[in-house]
């Protein structure tokens, strides 16, 4: 019964959210609009369930800058103070409600990443591709972009050995509470995170294993 109640829940929560937080949106789409010109929306395809390709939908956080040859400038250079804004409150992932409305996406999943990191992985690491990506997941509530990724991975192949209602409703309170502190946004130096090259041998062969136990610890309070 679970895949069905996390399907139902997806669709009234996304519902509802789009509902409740519409003015956000409004407000946002329009500073956006203003400030950085159009378009208002970031689409990018990204890897879904099982691998399968996917356009994810969010607020624009960046300008088109680019250097004398035509290349764009690093992330970093293009982030502007508004996108700073957008991102530490989580507004610019509020599109992505749409993704989760149509199935290509969750409320609470691995977050979905690029499409060039799928011949990267180890082939325990792919395994977080065996559930549908999420706006939120257990690795944003503990650490967001201040850890690893061999850690991020970690947290998201264990949530799909113990996903359940409860660890959702969980793992969405959590990211309530650190959308308010703003913590892990970022890694240091990078606009987000350093690009994933691959990790050599198995997962638990680099991985902390007090992460996981922490984990695992915060599940059962």
């Amino acid at each position: 019964m679970y895949p069905f109640v996390k399907r139902c829940t997806d669709i009234v929560g996304a519902g509802l959210g789009l509902i409740v937080l519409s003015p956000f949106l409004l407000i946002t789409a329009i500073t956006v609009w203003v400030r950085l010109g159009k378009p208002v929306l970031f689409k990018q395809m990204r890897p879904g369930l099982n691998g399968k390709p996917f356009y994810m939908c969010k607020f624009r956080t960046m300008t088109d800058e680019r250097d004398e040859n035509g290349a764009l400038l690093a992330d970093e250079q293009r982030l502007t103070r508004l996108g700073r804004f957008l991102r530490s409150t989580s507004l610019d992932e509020l599109p992505e409600l749409l993704n989760v409305l149509k199935g290509d996406m969750s409320l609470v999943g691995p977050r979905p990443l690029l499409m060039q990191y799928l011949d990267r992985y180890t082939p325990e690491q792919a395994r977080r591709h065996e559930v549908r990506p999420g706006i939120t997941g257990w690795a944003q509530v503990n650490g967001r972009n201040a850890i690893t990724w061999e850690e991020k991975f970690a947290l998201d192949v264990w949530y799909v050995d113990n996903q359940s209602l409860w660890l959702d409703m969980k793992i969405l309170a959590m990211t309530v509470v650190q959308v308010f502190r703003r913590e892990g946004i970022s890694a240091e130096g990078e606009a987000t995170m350093t690009e994933f090259m691959g990790s050599a041998g198995s997962i638990h062969d680099v991985i902390n294993e007090d992460t996981l136990q922490a984990a695992a610890t915060q599940d059962s309070d």
